[in-house]
């Protein structure tokens, strides 16, 4: 059970937490694929994905962007086709139009009333701009991996927002979709823990990879998150 009477500070994943990115990533990709003479099953195509993502996001830091595109020519490698560089694009460029579920606006404008917000994004500050009018909540920090020049679930990410949001880690609740890039690091810092177990085709992992921890407290949207919030 979480207390929320000790936190001041919320932080959230932003893409698959607040953002339906599986329906963004999937349309992206089937899309390339079909254009190929390719079909895949849906949590076949989010299995790939996450492990591509995790494979283009390793070496030394390079933008987000580029590693969307490395994603799709790692397709490409696997199922024997070249994508052209406009395919490789139309990933990363179809992000600006990945909508949010619809239980994130209102949710987030509950908590704004009691809680600061932040965002701690694996993504470029360009591209969560984009992004940032469809939230329609006012952040008081946004962490991107741009900015800590790493990707969750490494340390840096957690440290940087921490800093920024300048508050202890007892005072932090940090709000994710995934175990592997959210909850298992938050937790090595300190931080008390809330999963967003989405719905999707790969059920209770999403288009990332699989790991196992347990979160101080599992929701299936983020009403209930809100409603955990008012209630305490």
């Amino acid at each position: 059970m979480v207390d929320f009477n000790r936190f001041e500070v919320l932080t959230f994943d932003c893409y698959g937490t607040l953002i339906n990115w599986e329906a963004g990533i999937l349309s992206a990709l089937h899309r390339i694929l079909a254009a190929h003479g390719h079909t895949l099953e849906d949590a076949a195509l989010l299995k790939l994905y996450g492990d591509f993502e995790e494979l283009s996001e390793q070496g030394p830091f390079h933008p987000y962007r580029e590693v969307l595109q490395s994603v799709v020519r790692r397709f490409g490698a696997q199922l024997g086709f070249s994508p052209t560089d406009e395919e490789a694009r139309s990933l990363p460029n179809s992000l600006s139009g990945w909508q949010p579920w619809p239980d994130t606006i209102d949710a987030l404008h509950q908590l704004k009333t009691r809680f600061r917000l932040a965002i701690l994004s694996n993504v470029d500050d360009d591209l969560f701009a984009a992004t940032r009018p469809q939230l329609q909540v006012e952040f008081d920090e946004v962490i991107t991996a741009e900015q800590a020049k790493a990707y969750k679930p490494s340390m840096k990410m957690f440290e940087l927002a921490l800093k920024r949001v300048k508050a202890p880690a007892h005072r932090v609740l940090h709000v994710g979709q995934s175990i592997y890039h959210d909850i298992i690091p938050a937790q090595s810092l300190g931080l008390a823990t809330v999963w967003v177990n989405r719905p999707s085709a790969r059920a209770g992992v999403g288009a990332v990879k699989a790991a196992e921890a347990k979160p101080d407290l599992e929701v299936k949207n983020l009403a209930e998150v809100a409603e955990a919030a008012t209630k305490a």
